[in-house]
């Protein structure tokens, strides 16, 4: 990534590109414009071995969950959220990605699941084995992220904000419970 430098969003190379994402931590949600590479696909960015150090968002926004900073949305002109506190990310709707699988796919269901982590609740489908069920899938998957499509996404400590949509979004497996919907 080209050095991080004042007005980098009106500094992109050729072979750049920006997307609006949404990546969530223990302690709040960030909401900014992430710079990559253009061929990279970036709702699945974090599953590869490609995956940055840092997400380094521009024209950032903050809202704080947790501390004194409780409920308080704070403005960044550039905001680096280490890749280890991720707790899920997804693109910014109304952005999005071709599918990452092919839904003719034979033996494959989508299961419904909810997974609570941190302050945030995402409510969405799994793509599994027709063979499968969620304590086998769980059991045997070792990504760090794992997909979720379909998603909506609660703010449990903000009950009052909307639920936000997306098509795809990707959960940290060891930072998360999983229930299957009833």
């Amino acid at each position: 990534m080209a050095e991080h430098q004042e007005g980098r969003l009106n500094a992109l190379a050729p072979d750049e590109k920006v997307t609006p994402v949404t990546v969530y931590t223990l302690t709040g949600l960030a909401v900014g414009q992430l710079v990559s590479k253009e061929q990279i696909r970036v709702s699945t960015w974090l599953r590869t071995n490609m995956a940055p150090a840092y997400l380094s968002l521009y024209e950032a926004r903050f809202l704080s969950l947790a501390g004194r900073d409780a409920g308080q949305s704070l403005a960044f002109a550039e905001l680096h959220v280490p890749t280890s506190q991720v707790i899920a990310f997804h693109l910014l709707p109304p952005a999005s990605d071709p599918l990452d699988y092919d839904p003719n796919e034979p033996y494959r269901k989508m299961e419904p699941v909810s997974v609570m982590t941190g302050f945030f609740r995402f409510d969405g489908l799994l793509r599994m084995s027709t063979y499968s069920n969620l304590g086998a899938y769980l059991d045997v998957t070792k990504e760090a992220f794992t997909p979720i499509y379909e998603v909506e996404v609660y703010n449990q400590a903000a009950p009052s904000l909307k639920a936000v949509r997306a098509s795809y979004a990707l959960i940290r497996q060891e930072a998360a419970l999983f229930a299957r919907c009833v």
